[in-house]
């Protein structure tokens, strides 16, 4: 049985990535997201999360992105 929070797309239980934790701030740390590995650079204190999309081209991603997205320490298997 779905409840209105499981249901309505509004709600921050259906829009909410799987971990509402930052992603980390360390340079050249290591996050997945989506089943691709993002690696952090800093330049002149800009942060962007680097890596690739399905076709192997490069993506850069804000820490909001990542977030927005859902992200883990580990690959997921």
């Amino acid at each position: 049985m779905k409840t209105d929070e499981q249901t309505d797309p509004a709600s921050p239980q259906a829009t909410a990535p799987a971990s509402t934790e930052l992603p980390p701030t360390a340079p050249c740390t290591v996050v997945w997201c989506g089943g691709r590995p993002y690696v952090l650079e800093t330049s002149a204190g800009h942060n962007r999360w680097v890596g690739t999309d399905h076709r192997g081209r490069p993506v850069a991603l804000t820490s909001a992105d990542l977030q927005r997205r859902g992200w883990t320490h580990t690959r997921a298997s």
